[in-house]
């Protein structure tokens, strides 16, 4: 399956498990955080001034459509 932007943070964690290791990289705290059950990527990227596209790209590596 395919990351995509509007993916919650919880929901990319569910179908990618290794993405945990990608966001804490980024200084992104988003296994503990309530909030990733219902922030979206796009959200989240705003809020931690990270690059949108890079990220999709980082973490679709290796996934299949």
């Amino acid at each position: 399956m395919k990351i995509t932007e509007d993916m919650t943070i919880a929901q990319i964690m569910q179908v990618k498990p290794e993405a945990v290791e990608v966001f804490a990289q980024k200084g992104m705290g988003c296994i503990g955080c309530v909030i990733a059950k219902g922030e979206t990527l796009k959200e989240a990227v705003m809020v931690h001034g990270l690059n949108l596209q890079e990220l999709l790209d980082e973490l679709n590596k290796d996934v299949g459509e």
